[in-house]
């Protein structure tokens, strides 16, 4: 959710403390966690450049075995460094740095234990967010809806952080690797951390052809049937090269 921006150097310490901090974020961590926490940090800088979020709003996750990596609330992302790998368990407690995880960590951790999820990306993407407050369902403007598994649904509104956003949010993604958030923005996942942000940029995509579609005056636009959006999703099954 909304972690705007806030002044987080009293959290991260100064001096001897923070470099105190950053020693035990980094101590004995394995190769594969500080792989997939670069990767992380690398995603999460991608989303401001790419404008799906402003600030620190948003956040992202990668699961490496029982570990979440998760970004840390209210720390603006070019701040983030190798040594400040922030983890949790599947219960949510902090396994891994000394910043804070994130305040969606709900969230993420309902989709990383009921799905086979790898990675999660969270945003507030601007057309995204503004469909969020107009419909149900992003209605199917494109076929590509089939990549994600169909027609988009739009989770009710809850307070962020929150188990009801969280809970919300499952029985949108019901048979889906996306969903919007009411008022609030987006969530996907993926296996890989490529795949959950290629859907949100995906999504936002086709929110914005909706709403550019829609604000024509006089026209209505066309859209398409459910079995056109599933006839899709069959043929993406064998889309791409051979694993």
């Amino acid at each position: 959710m909304a972690e705007q921006w806030r002044d987080t150097r009293d959290e991260r310490g100064t001096g001897e403390d923070a470099q105190n901090s950053r020693d035990m974020g980094r101590r004995g961590v394995p190769d594969d966690v500080a792989r997939a926490w670069d990767e992380l940090v690398a995603a999460a800088r991608r989303t401001v450049a790419d404008g799906l979020v402003v600030g620190t709003s948003g956040n992202v996750s990668v699961r490496v075995g029982d570990t979440v990596l998760v970004t840390p609330t209210g720390v603006p992302y070019d701040r983030l460094t190798s040594d400040d790998v922030t983890g949790v368990d599947l219960s949510g407690r902090q396994v891994l740095g000394a910043l804070r995880p994130t305040s969606e960590l709900p969230m993420h951790l309902a989709i990383h234990t009921t799905t086979e999820a790898r990675a999660v990306v969270h945003t507030h993407a601007v057309h995204a967010t503004a469909v969020s407050t107009l419909v149900s369902e992003l209605p199917l403007i494109h076929y590509m809806s089939a990549a994600l598994g169909g027609p988009v649904r739009v989770a009710p509104y809850a307070t962020y952080g929150t188990p009801e956003l969280a809970e919300n949010m499952l029985r949108a993604l019901t048979g889906r690797t996306a969903c919007l958030l009411q008022n609030h923005g987006t969530i996907t996942y993926g296996d890989t951390l490529s795949e959950a942000y290629d859907r949100t940029t995906q999504l936002e995509w086709m929110c914005q052809v909706w709403l550019k579609a829609s604000s024509v005056p006089g026209l209505t636009p066309h859209l398409l049937t459910r079995e056109q959006v599933n006839r899709t999703g069959q043929r993406l099954k064998d889309y791409g090269q051979p694993q």
